[in-house]
């Protein structure tokens, strides 16, 4: 059955059309994400959701979502998305981050250079059938110093445009390394130094709880005399009351803000003040954003429900469609050795650890490592999976660690994940075979080589004779064909293992059997998807 999106919002027809070609079921209802009623009533039916910022996905929306995997936002900013309850409820949450750096990058230029030139003003003043040349002095960029707040994918493209207009440019970037900038033809410098040096500041950074009011009252104190300060990237990040005062009192000597603290702004102590430029956040509006965003968003919502790949994901690790079809069946992998664990475990999960070798230890760990706790966690949680996984985990106060290291076998590459209980510690290994199947190849210490099947049985017992005959024989009895059969112990006489991969659940009647023997010292039914 083709996976099923909905659009709530107006995207090009182009984009929808993507939706079509690639063979996905697609309702375009454009103005059904400004009814949240009646979208709470249809969002049970759809796979994937693509939106632009009218439609709000409340907690209210995502309760609805029984069917939901994805959600695409046209364009950068999800604050219209409650981005915990999604993960909470395993919805995948994209955007599309690439569509308009451009546009927003050159968006603030054009701001820098109208409050420099105090443009808007001049324009209203002439339009009105004055002729005020004297009023409207303005300053050049050109050796002008540019102060970049965030020098990532649009801060970088506006570092780049400065320096071709012949301006110096300083960037306060913690993720940004000294041989990045000086490719970049900037010098990274700390906060209090940008502060302290620049003419213009622009901002370029996401509204997290480290950038909120980054340019505080404090912060703007520290900035240069006749500073002129640019905001194209979210509201929030610049105090705007303190802001207000010093462009009032001078020293600020302009602003130019294209989002705010609360939109649609309709009041902002910024609004009316000589020389700010202001605009209804226009960084992606232009034709071409909005044309590259919505396509973005429909290739990458159906790579996600077509082949797995997870591209420009925020909470969860990306996988590029070519990663998907290399890793695929070590994802596979990593949710089975969780899943055994998970199924073996009772008592409460205090750490997991994984080790990854040789080809294993080159691939995308993060996400090997959500399907390594989604497999885990779905003993304690059965609708768990790889976005919902490391929430569940982090609620419970889980420690997570991982282990790389170069080959160190007989395997090109295996995975080993060890859980940590209240009582005990419990290991499994496995690999992933040339034929692309998943197979476990140690348990608690000891060297197996098992297929994976969607009904096993684990038994323990000591290393005595007999214990074929007793499990062949009462599967025999109760009608259980067996897969595939797979023994291994720590040493002649110590402790053994088997593992039987069987074609249908072996029913409890088979398991009190096998108990009445006395050979065992665990029987355990496992479950795995193997689909």
């Amino acid at each position: 059955m083709a996976p099923k999106v909905l659009v709530s919002d107006k995207l090009s027809e182009t984009a929808v059309q993507i939706f079509r070609d690639r063979g996905i079921d697609v309702d375009f209802m454009p103005d059904l994400g400004k009814d949240k009623d009646k979208l709470a009533e249809v969002i049970g039916q759809y796979d994937g959701l693509a939106i632009r910022s009218a439609t709000k996905v409340t907690p209210t929306i995502l309760e609805k979502a029984d069917k939901l995997k994805v959600i695409g936002r046209a364009g950068i900013g999800t604050d219209n998305i409650d981005k915990d309850a999604a993960s909470k409820k395993g919805v995948i949450v994209m955007n599309t981050p690439f569509g308009n750096m451009i546009t927003t990058a050159e968006h603030a230029i054009a701001m820098m250079f109208a409050v420099a030139r105090q443009i808007p003003e001049a324009s209203t003043s002439t339009h009105a059938g004055k002729w005020e040349k004297s009023k409207f002095m303005g300053i050049e960029l050109t050796n002008k110093t540019l102060g970049v707040i965030g020098a990532g994918n649009i801060g970088g493209i506006v570092c780049e445009r400065a320096l071709g207009l012949k301006m110096k440019v300083v960037a306060y970037d913690p993720y940004l390394g000294e041989e990045k900038a000086a490719q970049m033809g900037v010098e990274k410098v700390e906060l209090d130094e940008l502060l302290a040096r620049a003419d213009f500041i622009t901002l370029h950074v996401p509204l997290t709880d480290q950038t909120r009011n980054i340019l505080s009252r404090e912060n703007l104190a520290k900035t240069k005399k006749g500073v002129r300060i640019i905001n194209c990237a979210r509201g929030g990040l610049v105090d705007e009351d303190a802001l207000a005062e010093a462009l009032q009192s001078g020293h600020v000597a302009g602003a130019a803000f294209d989002v705010f603290s609360e939109e649609p702004a309709k009041e902002n102590a910024l609004f009316n003040l000589p020389n700010v430029v202001c605009t209804p956040h226009l960084g992606a509006a232009t034709t071409e954003a909005q044309e590259n965003v919505a396509l973005q968003v429909a290739e990458q919502i159906s790579n996600y429900l077509l082949t797995g790949a997870v591209e420009n994901a925020l909470n969860m690790p990306s996988v590029t469609a070519e990663e998907a079809k290399v890793m695929g069946p070590w994802i596979k992998l990593a949710g089975h050795l969780g899943s055994f664990i998970g199924q073996m475990t009772d008592e409460p999960v205090q750490a997991i650890n994984i080790l990854y070798d040789g080809v294993a230890a080159e691939m995308n760990l993060a996400a090997l490592n959500c399907a390594v706790v989604a497999g885990i966690m779905k003993k304690f949680n059965p609708e768990v999976n790889m976005v919902s996984a490391p929430v569940v985990a982090k609620e419970r106060g889980i420690k997570i660690s991982t282990t790389n290291q170069d080959k160190s076998g007989a395997f090109e590459g295996y995975i080993k994940v060890t859980v940590v209980t209240t009582k005990r510690e419990r290991s499994i290994g496995g690999t992933v075979f040339s034929d692309g199947k998943p197979r476990f190849i140690q348990i608690k210490g000891i060297n197996i080589d098992a297929e994976i099947g969607a009904h096993m049985l684990y038994t323990t017992n000591e290393d005595v004779p007999g214990i074929i005959g007793a499990l062949g024989q009462t599967m025999g009895e109760n009608d259980v064909n067996i897969a595939n059969f797979t023994l291994g112990r720590s040493e002649a006489g110590g402790e053994a293992i088997a593992l039987l991969y069987v074609d249908e659940p072996v029913p409890a009647e088979a398991r009190a059997k096998l108990a009445e023997t006395g050979l065992f010292t665990q029987i355990k039914p496992l479950e795995f998807d193997v689909a």
